[in-house]
């Protein structure tokens, strides 16, 4: 249930439509779709992340599909819903027999995959991209005295009742009060006629207001990468534009990366006291930083400000579903300090974006961008993730411009989470196989096949 009283994560999307498949290497199977950055709405809430956010789990005794639906078990293909956010990545997956094209955000800081669920009944128009289950041949619905809804295993934190027809119903309240619901239901991912998923643990959102859904992809036992069995995917986000109707498209891959070869690779830590660790994701992507530059200068931020500590607090995570950076107080300041040391005047006094940025600035970005100069995240093994002082600054609306960090600690959490805003013109790749992350930088809105 603590899981369940945290804020949860902004997101930021992409808009994939038809895959592509990839020729085949070392008999693995690869798809690619096309994306797009999308402002979802002018909110400019920011929402906090979901920490620990395995919601669902599923018994290992259930029926499962026949042998010829399953992807091999080394196999690699590339082929909430009313959350406020102002960002999100937006993958549109084929779901269902036949498939439904499904829009969801993609969330590598979540466990939980769900979609918004309608039939296409007459009377009240549905949202026009909503799945219908009556059409697909391949969806059930979880009854009530499945073992999933008996919380009594280790990887479940989600709520669950029966509801007035005996099937399993789920709903939670995330801290800015937003209402998930739905029930809990078997469906695959039909990726051509001959690959498909096992029929995967969804959530089915009956809630009318939105027709996007999550694709939870962290480590998790229950996450759609766990439940797939895919061996790596990863994303390339293009720069924003504010342009109007302009769209940079990028790319998202399920499986092998024909960019691959020049990506740089850092081991995740692994954490096996991480379930007696009150403030750890066990589940998360945890990545290990460093320090930070800002243009030559490195900053005087101790090694251990970037490591979970007894408690799990300082844990650094890279995260597909925040759109800002989140950094702890002692990183933070450093940060600001050195941010005041060269532009101070020109901060907007006594504004606070979010609750969360107080470093903002009213004047001409690209100026304010120069004289702050490329800021980098520096990891193990040499890595790094450096954002070029052009794009240093994200557009919050009104003619304000933040450095796209805010503080962790106002969020409620202790943790620093590395968002999608500073993933622009990068590669990042999932390497669920050998448990590690790998960079690579690139022209994202020329990286779409």
């Amino acid at each position: 249930m603590a899981a369940l009283c945290r804020i949860l994560l902004l997101f930021l999307p992409f808009i994939v439509s038809q895959a592509k498949p990839i020729p085949k290497q070392n008999n693995t199977i690869s798809f690619s779709f096309p994306l797009t950055s999308l402002r979802f709405s002018s909110d400019a809430d920011i929402k906090a992340p979901t920490l620990n956010p395995s919601l669902v789990s599923v018994s290992k005794h259930g029926p499962g599909p026949s042998p010829r639906q399953r992807l091999p078990q080394s196999s690699s293909y590339n082929y909430k819903t009313t959350f406020k956010y102002s960002m999100a990545l937006i993958v549109a997956l084929p779901i269902g027999t036949p498939p439904q094209t499904q829009q969801m955000v993609l969330d590598t800081g979540s466990q939980l995959s769900w979609i918004q669920c309608h039939k296409k009944a007459p009377r009240k128009p549905p949202p026009t991209a909503s799945f219908d289950p009556s059409l697909s041949s391949s969806f059930s619905v979880l009854p009530c005295n499945h073992p999933l809804c008996k919380p009594r295993i280790p990887d479940f934190t989600l709520p669950t009742s029966c509801d007035q027809n005996r099937l399993c119903h789920y709903s939670y309240f995330y801290a800015d009060g937003t209402l998930a619901e739905g029930n809990l239901v078997r469906e695959k991912f039909t990726f051509s006629r001959s690959q498909s998923t096992p029929p995967l643990i969804l959530g089915c959102a009956t809630d009318t207001s939105d027709d996007k859904g999550i694709l939870g992809m962290n480590l998790g036992r229950f996450s759609f990468a766990s439940q797939s069995r895919i061996s790596k995917f990863s994303y390339c986000v293009p720069t924003r534009r504010t342009e109007t109707g302009v769209s940079p498209t990028g790319s998202f891959y399920l499986g092998e990366n024909p960019n691959s070869r020049g990506f740089r690779y850092i081991n995740l830590l692994v954490f096996p006291q991480s379930r007696t660790m009150p403030n750890m994701d066990p589940f998360a992507y945890t990545l290990p930083m460093q320090g930070i530059r800002i243009g030559a200068k490195k900053l005087a931020i101790p090694v251990h400000v970037f490591r979970p500590d007894a408690g799990g607090s300082g844990q650094t995570m890279i995260d597909s579903g925040s759109e800002f950076t989140y950094l702890v107080d002692e990183a933070y300041n450093k940060v600001r300090e050195e941010v005041v040391r060269l532009v101070g005047p020109r901060l907007k006094k006594g504004y606070v974006y979010g609750e969360v940025a107080d470093m903002c600035f009213d004047g001409n970005p690209t100026e304010i961008g120069r004289l702050i100069g490329d800021m980098t995240f520096e990891f193990d093994k040499g890595a790094e993730i450096t954002v070029d002082k052009q794009h240093i600054l994200a557009d919050v609306g009104g003619g304000v411009h933040c450095l796209g960090i805010g503080r962790s600690n106002m969020l409620g959490i202790a943790s620093n989470i590395i968002g999608n805003f500073h993933q622009q013109n990068l590669w990042v790749e999932f390497d669920l196989a050998n448990r590690r992350v790998g960079f690579g930088k690139a022209d994202c809105s020329r990286a779409a096949v």
